[in-house]
């Protein structure tokens, strides 16, 4: 099978198309013939190999494929798998701990990150959807609806009538939050860049702004929760934004910013009215992803796809990705299936 491999940190340019061993499944799990996946921003950090992936590898890669987000159609089931057969139509995430592998024709997934696709979501559409959607509803009302936000309070979830704003709108992640934002009923201002506002427009942000030309955390708005998707600031900036019982939630941003969060939001959350913080993402959370599947089912949510490229062009896709400009979510599909 094809698949794109590297075997040490750097640019998209390390990347190779190579012919390498289709894998066999596990007992417990299920070969999947991937028909479309999605580029995240993780792909690009885990690349380069920014200090987060080197945990799992501190001097090459872990793991020689990247790619979490897939959508296909089941080949093979190992012995124990129960709840799938040949020829159910899937999407999942192979995030850690489960070692990625996306970007190649086919990839073995342990039954419980999996799901069925359901019927009227197309393949493209189930690729985008997995990390970035659920990275969007954990962050906005916490990790499922009865387990509240890691190092936030319960009341840190999304109220009607709020005043949200989102740092990094129009990516992947932001798409997502605008959308479920809107659908809880906030009042929502979308933050990214110009060529990107018109997009935001229409998927529903009540209010946008460039942030070439404005800074939001010094404009003297307030707002109830900001959800800060490329956080570079100060941890004191995002709280002068806040309202008096606000909530800050960062999902990625520089080293800096991270470490900020990690350390003085717990502080600033325990001394004042002000709440600010991480939410310790959970791939996979079944919970999460049916309540996204009820929001596309009524037409509340829906992938925002920017643009497509095949296998070979991952690199390519990387690229444009890392450069911020891609509107939305960026997909992959393998070409003979191009036309899912």
């Amino acid at each position: 099978m094809k698949a794109i491999v590297y075997t040490r940190y750097g640019s998209p340019d390390v990347l190779q198309l190579q012919e390498v061993e289709r894998p066999t499944p596990k007992e417990d799990e299920a070969l999947v013939k991937v028909y479309a996946t999605s580029i995240n921003a993780a792909d690009l950090e885990i690349l380069r190999g920014n200090w987060s992936a080197r945990f799992g590898g501190p001097f090459k890669p872990r793991h020689k494929i990247l790619g979490s987000d897939i959508a296909g159609r089941i080949e093979a089931v190992g012995r124990n798998v129960k709840q799938f057969q040949p020829g159910n139509e899937i999407w999942g995430d192979l995030s850690i701990p489960l070692g990625y592998g996306a970007f190649a024709e086919y990839v073995c997934v342990p039954e419980n990150a999996l799901r069925r696709k359901p019927a009227r979501m197309t393949f493209e559409e189930a690729a985008a959807i997995p990390s970035a959607g659920a990275n969007a509803i954990q962050n906005l009302r916490g990790v499922g609806t009865s387990s509240p936000s890691i190092l936030l309070s319960d009341e840190g979830k999304i109220q009607p009538g709020q005043k949200v704003l989102i740092n990094g709108a129009g990516g992947g992640v932001g798409t997502f939050a605008v959308q479920i934002a809107k659908s809880f009923g906030a009042e929502v201002t979308g933050v990214d860049s110009p060529h990107k506002l018109d997009m935001l427009r229409s998927i529903g942000a009540d209010h946008v702004i460039d942030y070439t030309r404005e800074d939001f955390t010094r404009n003297g708005q307030q707002f109830d929760l900001i959800l800060d998707v490329v956080a570079s600031r100060s941890i004191f900036d995002y709280k002068r934004a806040l309202s008096p019982n606000g909530i800050f939630v960062m999902v990625g941003g520089s080293g800096v910013a991270i470490l900020q969060a990690f350390t003085l939001g717990p502080l600033i959350s325990m001394t004042g009215s002000k709440k600010m913080g991480i939410v310790m993402w959970k791939p996979n959370n079944q919970e999460d992803l049916e309540f996204l599947e009820e929001l596309y089912a009524s037409g509340k949510v829906a992938p925002v796809i920017d643009r497509r490229y095949p296998l070979s062009e991952v690199p390519e896709a990387l690229r444009y990705v890392g450069e911020g400009l891609a509107k939305g979510k960026v997909i992959i599909t393998m070409r003979e299936n191009s036309e899912i």
